[in-house]
C-alpha cells in the first residue's frame, strides 16, 4: 500500500497535536501527581470524601428504592379500589337494564362508553375484550378501547390470564402507548403505567368480556424525580460538608507536622536555635514539647562536639607548627650523624639510619597533619586545570613501579581510546591516586603473578572516573565505610612495606569532596578490594552517577551482597550513592 503525500500530512500533524497536547498536559499532570504524593491532607481528604461517596450513595440507592416500592404500591391500591368501584357500577347497570329489549351490541357500547368518558376526564385509558367464549382477544375498532390508545399497551402475560370466564381480576405494571395528532403531526408517546383485567357478564347474551384500566404512572415518576433531585443536592451538600469538616480536622493535625518539618530542616540546615510553638496541653502540644526538648539537648551536644573538636584541630595545628622549628634541628643533628655514619661502629651507623627513616616519616606525619588541619579550618582552595587524567595516572603509576617491583606486584592500566579529561586540581588528584597505588601495592598478594592491581579510567559527558583494584587481603564487612577513618587500620599488627601515617586515605577523600567529587572503597575479605575516584568533568559541576561501577565486574554475582554494609548516607566515608545502590 502506497502512502500519499496528504496521509503523511494528516498523521504529522495528528503527532504534532498529540505532542502539543502532551506538553501542556505532562508538566500539570506531574506537578499533580507530586502534590498527592507530598501532601498527606489532600489524600486524607480524598479518600474520606470517595468512602463518604460510597456510602451516600448505597444509602441514597436504599431510601430511592424504597420511596418507589411505597409509591407504587401506594398508586397499585388506588387503582384497585377505583377499577373494583368502576367494575362494580358497570354491572349495577347492566342488571338495571337487563329488562329492556337490547341487542349484545348496544349492550357493549353502554357498558364501555361511560367508562371511557370517565377516564378520558380522570386520566386512565380503557380497552374492552372478548367475549372470552370467542377466545377473550383484543379488538381494534369502534368504541371498544379509549381512542388514540394502542392495543400493544395490555401486556400479553396478563391477557393470558383471562383466556377463560370467571378470572379473578389482575393487574401489572406496563407501558402506555399513544398516538397523538394525525398525518404530519402525529406523533407516538410512551409513559409507565399499570394496567388492571377484570371481568363482567353481559344479560343480553350471557357472555363474559374482560375490561383492562390503564392507568398512567406519571405523578409518581414525578415525585420520583424529585425526591431523586432532593437526594442528590442533599448528597452533594453533604459531601461538600464532609470534606470541608475532613479538610479542617487534617489541617489541625497535619499543619503542627509541616512546622515541626520546617523546624526540623533549619535545624538540619544548621539553625539550631529554631524551636516549635506549643500551645495547649493536647497530644500534639507534649510532642511540639518533646520535639524542643530533644532540639535544646542536640544542641547542647553538638555546641559541645564542636568546642571540642575545635580544641582538637588548634590543638593539632598547633603541634604541627610548633614541631617544624625542633624538627629541623633534629633534621639537621641527624643529617650530619647520617653523612658520618661510616666512621661509626656497626650499631652506631644502624642507630643514625633509623633515626633518618623515622624522621622521614615523622616529618611525613607533620605535613599530613598540617594538610587536615587546612581542610579543618576550611582554608583548603583549589587550582585547576584541564588535564587529561591518563597523563597523572601513568605519571603516578611509573612513581611507584620500583616499590611494585620490589613486591613482585605488577600494575596494569586500562584506558580508553579518547582522552579522559577534567577540570582539577593536578597536586590533589595526584596525591589521591598516589594513595590508592601505593595502597593497592602494599595490600596486594604476589603468590599469583596473573592477578595484577589494575587501574581503569572512563568519563562521560559529566563526570570521569579512576578505579584502583586489588587482589590482596580485601576488607571485612563493615571496613569499606571505615578506611577513610583518621589513623584507621584494618589490622594494625600487620607490617607495612610503604610506611604511612594512616592519614592518607582520609586526606584523599577530603581532596575528593573539595572537588565535589566521590572517593568510595568496595571490597571482600580474601577477593581484593576496590577504590573509586569520580569527579565532576566541570570545576562546580554535580554528580549523579560515576562512569565506571563501584562493584568490580569479576565479583559481578555477588555485587548486591558486596554493597550490603555500604549503606551510610553520603556524608559518611566511602559509601554507595543512592542512585547507584542496586
Amino acid at each position: 500500500m502506497t502512502t500519499t503525500p496528504a496521509t503523511t500530512g494528516v498523521g504529522h500533524r495528528v503527532l504534532v497535536g498529540l505532542r502539543a497536547c502532551w506538553d501542556w498536559l505532562g508538566p500539570r499532570l506531574r506537578r499533580a501527581l507530586t502534590f498527592w504524593r507530598r501532601s498527606i491532607q489532600a489524600r486524607v481528604v480524598a479518600s474520606t470524601v470517595v468512602l463518604s461517596a460510597v456510602v451516600v450513595s448505597g444509602v441514597g440507592w436504599i431510601l430511592l428504592q424504597q420511596t418507589r416500592d411505597g409509591l407504587l404500591r401506594h398508586r397499585a391500591e388506588v387503582v384497585l379500589g377505583e377499577v373494583d368501584a368502576e367494575v362494580a357500577d358497570a354491572q349495577d347497570r347492566l342488571e338495571a337494564a337487563s329488562g329492556r329489549e337490547v341487542n349484545a351490541n348496544q349492550q357493549q357500547r353502554d357498558l364501555v362508553d361511560p367508562i371511557i368518558e370517565r377516564g378520558d376526564s380522570r386520566g386512565y385509558a380503557v380497552v374492552l375484550a372478548g367475549p372470552e367464549e370467542e377466545g377473550g382477544k383484543l379488538r381494534a375498532g369502534g368504541g371498544e378501547y379509549t381512542s388514540g390508545l394502542d392495543l400493544v399497551s395490555v401486556p400479553a402475560p396478563l391477557e393470558e390470564h383471562f383466556d377463560g370466564p370467571q378470572r379473578p381480576t389482575a393487574w401489572t405494571y406496563t407501558e402506555i402507548v399513544r398516538s397523538r395528532g394525525t398525518g404530519s403531526q402525529a406523533r407516538t408517546t410512551r409513559e409507565p403505567g399499570i394496567v388492571v383485567g377484570s371481568q363482567v357478564q353481559l344479560p343480553s347474551d350471557g357472555r363474559t368480556y374482560t375490561l383492562y384500566f390503564l392507568f398512567p404512572l406519571s405523578e409518581e415518576e414525578e415525585t420520583l424525580a424529585l425526591v431523586t433531585r432532593a437526594l442528590l443536592t442533599a448528597a452533594g451538600l453533604l459531601l461538600a460538608l464532609v470534606a470541608g469538616l475532613t479538610w479542617l480536622v487534617t489541617r489541625q493535625v497535619v499543619t503542627p507536622i509541616r512546622m515541626a518539618r520546617q523546624v526540623a530542616e533549619r535545624l538540619a540546615a544548621g539553625r539550631l536555635q529554631e524551636r516549635l510553638q506549643v500551645s495547649g496541653e493536647d497530644d500534639i502540644a507534649r510532642l511540639a514539647y518533646s520535639f524542643n526538648q530533644m532540639a535544646t539537648s542536640l544542641q547542647r551536644q553538638i555546641r559541645q562536639l564542636e568546642e571540642l573538636s575545635w580544641v582538637q584541630r588548634r590543638f593539632v595545628s598547633d603541634v604541627s607548627h610548633e614541631l617544624r622549628t625542633p624538627l629541623t634541628t633534629v633534621r639537621m643533628a641527624s643529617d650530619v650523624l647520617h653523612d658520618a655514619r661510616e666512621g661509626f661502629d656497626p650499631a652506631t651507623a644502624r642507630s643514625a639510619e633509623l633515626m633518618q627513616a623515622e624522621l622521614d616519616r615523622f616529618e611525613n606525619l607533620l605535613v599530613d597533619l598540617l594538610e587536615i588541619s587546612r581542610f579543618d579550618a576550611g582554608a583548603a582552595v583549589l587550582t585547576t586545570e584541564n588535564v587529561n587524567l591518563a597523563d597523572l595516572v601513568r605519571r603516578v603509576v611509573d612513581a611507584a613501579r620500583p616499590l611494585a617491583d620490589q613486591r613482585g606486584i605488577r600494575v596494569r592500566v586500562v584506558e580508553p581510546p579518547h582522552p579522559v579529561r577534567a577540570e582539577v586540581d593536578v597536586r590533589r588528584i595526584e596525591r589521591i591516586l598516589r594513595n590508592l597505588v601505593t595502597n593497592a601495592i602494599d595490600h596486594a598478594l604476589a603468590d599469583d603473578p596473573s592477578e595484577a592491581v589494575i587501574v581503569r579510567l572512563a568519563s562521560d559527558d559529566e563526570a570521569a572516573a579512576i578505579t584502583v583494584r586489588d587482589h590482596g587481603v580485601g576488607l571485612a564487612p563493615g571496613e569499606a565505610s571505615m578506611v577513610f577513618n583518621r589513623f584507621w587500620r584494618s589490622d594494625p599488627a600487620r607490617t607495612r612495606t610503604s610506611g604511612g601515617t594512616g592519614l592518607g586515605l582520609a586526606i584523599a577523600q577530603e581532596d575528593a569532596h573539595l572537588h565535589g567529587g566521590w572517593l568510595q572503597a568496595w571490597g571482600r575479605t580474601g577477593q581484593g578490594a576496590q577504590f573509586r575516584l569520580t569527579v565532576p568533568r566541570h570545576a562546580g559541576g554535580t554528580l549523579r552517577h560515576s562512569p565506571l561501577p563501584l562493584v568490580p565486574d569479576d565479583d559481578a554475582p555477588s555485587a548486591a551482597a558486596a554493597t550490603a554494609p555500604l549503606t551510610a548516607p553520603l556524608t559518611g566515608q566511602g559509601v554507595v550513592p543512592d542512585e547507584e545502590r542496586g
